[in-house]
């Protein structure tokens, strides 16, 4: 991005993308992960500011383990990295985060491309302590999980 473009804020959405919708499908198991992995290409390559998912990124709220595993590996693989954010969170992180803090404000941590997003019907919260796989990659500090309801 130019300097001329310091006020620009550039937006990827996707939405429904469903992780592990057909894993026990041996011709299909691969499309949901190829198509998320395409958007977060695409994020990189047109140098966006942010990846907004719109809820359904996985199509079970318990999916199995080789889904979340295959979730993580993408996001680390495209997220993690040095690039500079370019922009600030100026609401009340803890109350508009589950994790209190988005991820690229942790000193800690090399985030390169923030990705936020809120649960869907499909991965929504459930069970006693009211977690869903989003809450997980969000303990992960890989996504900044947004109005949990």
């Amino acid at each position: 991005m130019t300097d001329s473009n310091e006020d620009l804020l550039r937006i990827l959405i996707s939405t429904d993308n469903h992780l592990g919708v057909w894993e026990k499908d041996e011709d299909r198991k691969h499309d949901s992960f190829r198509a998320f992995e395409e958007v977060l290409q695409l994020a990189v390559e047109k140098d966006v500011d942010m990846l907004l998912l719109g809820g359904d990124l996985f199509h079970d709220n318990k999916p199995s383990r080789s889904t979340v595993i295959r979730a993580v590996e993408l996001l680390s693989k495209y997220c993690l990295g040095d690039r500079p954010i370019r922009f600030r969170v100026i609401s009340d992180q803890k109350q508009n985060f589950v994790s209190g803090l988005v991820n690229f404000a942790n000193p800690n941590l090399n985030i390169g491309l923030p990705v936020f997003t809120i649960h869907g019907n499909h991965d929504d919260p459930a069970g006693q302590d009211n977690l869903s796989a989003v809450d997980l990659l969000s303990s992960c500090s890989l996504v900044n999980y947004l109005a949990k309801w």
